[in-house]
């Protein structure tokens, strides 16, 4: 049930935001858009009870529910930077709005490091739900496989540590406009 919950989220998810940048561009109800985005997080509150009413009826924790906790825990973090991230595209798309920028060099190295800072925050959001989530079942036999999330986690942090480490020292250059059409 608890995969089918995220499944359902994830699509409403992005159904509330397309839906919300529709009606902001296309149909030019800039309120009406605003009320679809504002879904966006009440989605994440929906599957977060729904994992809390599955186990407190007597559920026993299982891979899903840990799945659920980092889905809540990255789309809580990035919630705004997808936002963000889609409404620039739809607007050069739709509004004749700027196309987005490409970043290279330094700003795309302090963006992997501001993204860092946003993982660091899901996965802090997400191991709040685990612990949580185990503190209220309160039977370490139903919760055991939450136990484990907290190691995959510590991976994900440190995969995009290791991601921003690397732009770091060798950063994201510039395509040359003459050298990408000469390649083609």
């Amino acid at each position: 049930m608890i995969l089918a919950a995220i499944v359902v989220c994830e699509v409403a998810f992005w159904v509330a935001i397309l839906g919300g940048l529709a009606a902001r561009y296309l149909l030019r109800r800039p309120h009406l858009g605003a009320a679809l985005l504002i879904l966006a997080p009440v989605i994440d509150l929906v599957l977060l009870a729904l994992v809390a009413i599955d186990l407190l009826g007597g559920g026993t924790a299982s891979w899903q529910h840990g799945l659920a906790a980092i889905y809540i825990g990255i789309s809580v973090a990035y919630g705004k930077r997808m936002v963000a991230w889609a409404d620039v595209r739809f607007a050069h798309r739709f509004a004749r709005g700027p196309a987005p920028e490409r970043l290279t060099g330094a700003r795309y190295t302090a963006k992997c490091w501001r993204d860092v800072l946003l993982t660091g925050l899901a996965v802090v959001i997400a191991a709040a739900i685990l612990g949580a989530i185990i503190l209220l079942v309160n039977d370490a036999e139903r919760t055991s496989a939450l136990s484990g999330y907290f190691g995959i986690l510590g991976i994900i942090f440190a995969i995009d540590v290791v991601w921003a480490l690397s732009y770091t020292f060798w950063p994201k250059r510039p395509v040359d406009a003459t050298q990408g059409a000469s390649s083609r």
